[in-house]
């Protein structure tokens, strides 16, 4: 099955384009959300983040080119760089807020959000910074480079680790006519995000899946991509299910809706992010 993101307006006036979001939690489960924020124009992008809060998953920043300043309300701040990861795990409670520099040329960035299971909703929040640096790529041939940050391909494995959710996040990148394939053992949930060039996802089609689409797999599907003619990058994401009922407000995400009310009403009353 293949998508094209939706035009979405977010943070203080942030155009960006969701690949996938709440009518697509069912079949991506744990992933709740791909929002892909690239633009040329400042204007897009510069009124960024202010501070907002966050429950209940994990919010996984991943910048291409460009830079984004964050902080947040437990003392945390610092600069997202070209190619670095962040993948914060929100738990209990937190309030930050993330603010795009200007960058000179195309800026390109993207959120993705997993659920946490219900045992881990308030755990205590946490951070890993991943700069680029830290990042191995796999490269089986001249042309083909899958820079693993979660999960491994392999005998390279990616610098996020101790995961609540064990996920799978890849970035790969696919000379003009060649291709990649990955197993993906059976129970797991995966999908590709094309957001460079255009490729196949499925052997002998003649469908070819562009800029902008996500292309979901088959449960026990291994995964296949080959490049067309001017080549394709993707991200590839995989995880388990966690079969828990969702219940979704905005920034915060829990298994009932009481749960909701309960961190909203502590939004009020300020008691939101928890000590210790």
């Amino acid at each position: 099955m293949v998508w094209s993101s939706r035009p979405t307006l977010e943070g203080a006036g942030v155009r960006l384009k969701r690949a996938l979001g709440p009518d697509e939690v069912e079949r991506l489960d744990p992933f709740l959300m791909l929002d892909d924020f690239h633009s040329a124009e400042p204007g897009d992008y510069s009124a960024g983040f202010p501070f907002h809060p966050h429950r209940g998953m994990e919010t996984v920043t991943y910048m291409i080119r460009g830079a984004v300043e964050h902080q947040d309300s437990i003392g945390n701040k610092g600069v997202i760089e070209s190619g670095d990861v962040q993948w914060m795990t929100a738990g209990s409670g937190i309030l930050h807020q993330e603010m795009p520099r200007r960058f000179d040329g195309m800026m390109q960035g993207f959120q993705l959000w997993v659920n946490l299971p219900k045992a881990h909703k308030l755990m205590p929040p946490r951070y890993r910074d991943i700069k680029a640096g830290m990042i191995p790529s796999y490269r089986p041939e001249d042309g083909v480079e899958v820079k693993v940050i979660a999960g491994q391909v392999g005998e390279v494995r990616g610098p996020v680790r101790d995961l609540v959710v064990n996920v799978d996040y890849l970035d790969v990148k696919l000379g003009p006519n060649l291709d990649f394939d990955h197993e993906v053992p059976r129970g797991r949930n995966a999908f590709a995000y094309v957001f460079e060039g255009e490729g196949y996802f499925e052997e002998g089609s003649k469908h070819l899946v562009g800029k902008e689409q996500l292309v979901l797999f088959s449960d026990g599907q291994e995964i296949w991509a080959k490049a067309a003619e001017k080549g394709v990058r993707f991200l590839f994401a995989s995880g388990p299910p966690l079969n828990e009922p969702v219940a979704w407000r905005g920034p915060v995400v829990m298994n009932t809706q009481s749960e909701l009310d309960q961190a909203f009403e502590e939004l009020r009353r300020g008691t939101f992010v928890k000590e210790g």
